[in-house]
């Protein structure tokens, strides 16, 4: 695998806010997805594929589970004697509180970027899945000379998007001329995917005088207004994406793994997404067991229905029990005669015999980590 001349840096915290429920325990980096993944997954293994060999993590808080998935970075290729994965607790450089945006996170670790062999810099949130060639990004990155190039993609507005989004008008040329921040207007729209590189030594120098000047929102406070100063690009990505704003985005995101076509997008042959490997048992089906367009995991027990569902590591559908369209976390268990549809469960959740749990296909019903229902 080549070295890419590029530094990954990953905030894992960024969009904590939009999944409240899920991020209660945890960062949005290590919320569960598709039945064995982390959102963390697919940021860190494009990176690797890519070849960039160090990267470093800036955790804020609720980071117990995210040090518990990626241990030494072995599963992805970074467990090295120099460099590789570099977890940075809060507070790293001695700052009195948590980071607010990029620039207070990036200035904890200002050290470690300067100190840095590499000429560029990778910045990574972890609220979207998808396949991004980094390796090209970086290559379309040197290749125009531009200061920053920002990911970005195609998607046509929604509501969830109109709150949380940065809009980029283009130049034909491919320079971005305005950095719009939260867009609402409706259409398609150039929308970034939270994935941009910085030349490393411009980085430094954004980050020492934006902070010394109180600011603390890279893009909104820095990129919108020197855009003429900057040469600020943009990079379009066309691959499948599923962008997570909120609790019913990240549903819709899980059902959709359950259509081939989409799976075979987001897992293309040559690009294998990493995580952490846990050794369990095979899928169990107990005789008149029904499970029909679902996927289950590892160490599952089924002995009721399990209908259009994904089923994490340890789960336990008991006999008579019918699920349909839920998320079930890891070592739920659903006890005989219980009826769900719509619902999605936190890690270790007991559903107790002969309960029924429902909401909708745009409102479903959440169950929090080790609850008893």
């Amino acid at each position: 695998m080549v070295n890419l001349n590029a530094l990954g840096i990953i905030f894992p915290n960024m969009h904590d806010n939009a999944l409240k429920e899920l991020t209660l325990y945890r960062t949005m980096a290590s919320v569960p997805f598709a039945g064995r993944y982390r959102l963390i997954d697919f940021v860190l293994s494009g990176m690797t594929l890519a070849g960039i060999q160090n990267v470093g993590v800036i955790v804020k808080k609720n980071y117990q589970s995210l040090m518990d998935h990626l241990g030494n970075g072995r599963e992805w290729d970074l467990s090295r004697k120099r460099g590789g994965l570099v977890i940075f607790p809060p507070n790293a450089a001695g700052a009195g509180s948590e980071y607010h945006g990029r620039i207070e996170a990036l200035y904890t670790i200002l050290p470690y970027i300067e100190s840095a062999r590499e000429d560029y810099v990778v910045l990574a949130d972890c609220n979207t899945v998808c396949t991004l060639d980094y390796a090209a990004l970086v290559a379309k990155h040197a290749e125009s000379g531009a200061d920053v190039t920002i990911a970005y993609a195609k998607d046509r507005m929604t509501e969830a998007l109109g709150r949380n989004n940065v809009s980029l008008q283009m130049a034909p040329s491919g320079r971005v001329r305005e950095l719009l921040i939260n867009d609402t207007a409706s259409g398609k729209r150039n929308l970034s995917l939270g994935i941009m590189v910085v030349n490393r030594e411009l980085l430094c120098e954004i980050v020492k005088t934006s902070y010394s000047r109180g600011l603390v929102r890279f893009e909104q406070e820095v990129l919108a207004k020197k855009l003429d100063t900057f040469k600020v690009c943009g990079f379009e990505y066309v691959g499948y994406r599923s962008r997570i704003l909120d609790m019913a985005s990240y549903f819709e995101a899980n059902m959709q793994m359950l259509y081939v076509e989409n799976l075979n997008r987001l897992f293309p042959e040559g690009r294998p997404v990493y995580t952490k490997v846990r050794d369990e048992a095979p899928v169990r089906y107990a005789i008149g067991s029904k499970v029909k367009n679902a996927t289950v995991a590892d160490g599952c027990i089924i002995e009721g229905e399990v209908q259009n569902c994904i089923l994490f590591r340890g789960c336990r559908i008991g006999k008579g029990a019918v699920v349909k369209n839920c998320i079930l976390m890891q070592n739920t268990i659903v006890q005989p005669g219980v009826r769900m549809d719509y619902v999605i469960t936190d890690k270790d959740v007991t559903v107790t015999e002969g309960q029924y749990l429902g909401g909708t296909k745009n409102f479903q019903v959440f169950v929090k980590k080790g609850s008893t229902v």
